[in-house]
């Protein structure tokens, strides 16, 4: 497990479904589902922030979590 991980809120009410974050995932932690995006491996978050950086909304929010912290 990393030693940091990650947190990914998706605001939907922001989001134009364009996929730019899932495709930024390298780590296929979020998927689209429909029209939006959904997090689909949160356990695979190592809060790199390229889905947040990435989209052009602001629709995303990564919060870092300390792994050895979160058990």
């Amino acid at each position: 497990m990393p030693k940091s991980a990650g947190i990914v809120e998706i605001k939907k009410e922001w989001c134009k479904s364009c996929g730019i974050c899932v495709d930024a995932c390298s780590r296929g932690v979020l998927e689209m589902n429909g029209e939006f995006p959904e997090v689909i491996l949160a356990e695979k978050c190592n809060a790199c922030g390229m889905c947040e950086v990435m989209c052009p909304d602001f629709a995303i929010d990564i919060e870092k979590v300390d792994a050895a912290t979160s058990k």
